[in-house]
C-alpha cells in the first residue's frame, strides 16, 4: 500500500469529529474481535487471568468495554496524528499531578515518562512536548507505509523519535544528561538480553531493563504517565504520578507493581489483546530460567 495513500485517508478521517470516531471504533473493535480468533483468545486470556475469580457477569461486561476500546484507540489514530497540536491540546479536559511534572523540569536532573499501552498514549508526548522537548523511544512499524505515517504523526512540535537499539539507548542517556525529558513505554516486550523476568498480574513477563539504568544513572525523575479516554468524543485527561524506585532491588517488579496499579484505575483501556507474555527470540522461558508463578 503507498504510504501517500493512507496519508490521505488519515487526512480524510481526521475532518470527522473525535466523538465519530470513537463510534466507528466501537465498531471496528468488535470487527476485529470477532474476525481474527487469535486476537480474540489473547485478549480475553489476558484480561480473564488478571481479573481471575470476577463474577461472570461483570467479566463479560468487562470484556465488551475492552474491546471497544481497543477499537477506538485504532480509530483515533488520524485525528490524533493529523490534527494541529492546538486542536490536541483543545482535548485535553484536565491534568492530574502536574505538579510533579514541573518540580521534575525545576530540579534539571531529567524527567522519565513511562506509558503504558493504556488509554490514548499518542496524545500525552505530543501534548507534553509543546511545553518542553522530548525524545521519545519507538520501535519501526514493519510495514514502510505505517511506518512513514507514524513518524510523521508522532514527530511533531518538539518530539524527537529515537529507535529501539544501541543508537536510540545512547540517545536516551544524552537527552537526559542535559535535563530533558524521555518516554518510554514500560510494557513493550524489550529484545533478547535488554530485560528480564518479572510478575504482571500474576504472571511472568519479560520487562525492560534499561528504566532502572536510565534513572540510576542521571538521577531523573520517574512518572508513571497515561491518557484516559472520556466518554463520547469528549476528550482526555492526563494523569502523573511519581515513582520511587529502589535501586538495591529489582527495577523491573516494581514498575510491573506500579502498572498494575494505573491499570487497575481503569481496566477497559488497558491494551489486553497486547502479547505482554511473549518469550523473546533466544530468550530462556521463566520455567528454564527458574522462576515459578508469583513473585521471582
Amino acid at each position: 500500500m503507498s504510504s501517500s495513500i493512507v496519508v490521505w485517508l488519515f487526512d480524510l478521517l481526521a475532518r470527522l469529529p473525535l466523538s465519530v470516531l470513537h463510534r466507528l471504533g466501537t465498531l471496528l473493535g468488535w470487527f476485529i474481535y470477532l474476525l481474527s480468533g487469535r486476537y480474540a483468545e489473547r485478549l480475553r486470556d489476558n484480561l480473564g487471568h488478571a481479573h481471575d475469580g470476577m463474577p461472570k457477569m461483570e467479566f463479560r461486561k468487562l470484556l465488551r468495554a475492552s474491546v471497544a476500546e481497543a477499537g477506538k484507540s485504532v480509530a483515533e489514530l488520524p485525528w490524533i496524528w493529523r490534527r494541529s497540536l492546538p486542536e490536541l491540546a483543545g482535548k485535553v479536559r484536565q491534568i492530574h499531578g502536574m505538579e510533579h511534572v514541573e518540580r521534575a523540569r525545576a530540579a534539571g536532573k531529567g524527567l522519565i515518562y513511562l506509558t503504558p499501552h493504556m488509554g490514548c498514549f499518542e496524545i500525552l508526548a505530543l501534548h507534553m512536548a509543546v511545553q518542553a522537548p522530548l525524545t521519545v523511544m519507538y520501535r519501526p512499524a514493519k510495514l514502510a507505509w505505517l511506518d512513514r505515517v507514524m513518524r510523521e504523526g508522532r514527530q511533531r512540535g518538539q518530539v524527537t523519535l529515537a529507535r529501539t537499539d544501541i543508537g536510540g539507548v545512547r540517545t536516551m542517556f544524552k537527552t537526559l544528561k542535559r535535563g530533558e525529558s524521555i518516554g518510554l513505554l514500560p510494557d513493550q516486550v524489550p529484545g533478547n538480553g535488554e530485560g528480564e523476568w518479572a510478575e504482571f498480574f500474576g504472571r511472568q513477563a519479560y520487562t525492560m531493563t534499561l528504566v532502572g539504568r536510565l534513572a540510576e544513572s542521571s538521577g531523573a525523575t520517574v512518572l508513571m504517565s497515561y491518557a484516559i479516554r472520556l466518554p463520547n468524543g469528549e476528550g482526555y485527561d492526563l494523569h502523573f504520578e511519581p515513582l520511587q524506585l529502589a535501586f538495591g532491588q529489582s527495577v523491573a517488579q516494581q514498575i510491573n507493581d506500579a502498572l498494575e496499579k494505573v491499570v487497575r484505575t481503569c481496566p477497559t483501556q488497558y491494551l489486553w489483546s497486547y502479547n505482554r507474555y511473549k518469550t523473546p527470540s533466544g530468550i530462556a522461558t521463566p520455567a528454564a530460567a527458574g522462576h515459578v508463578e508469583g513473585k521471582a
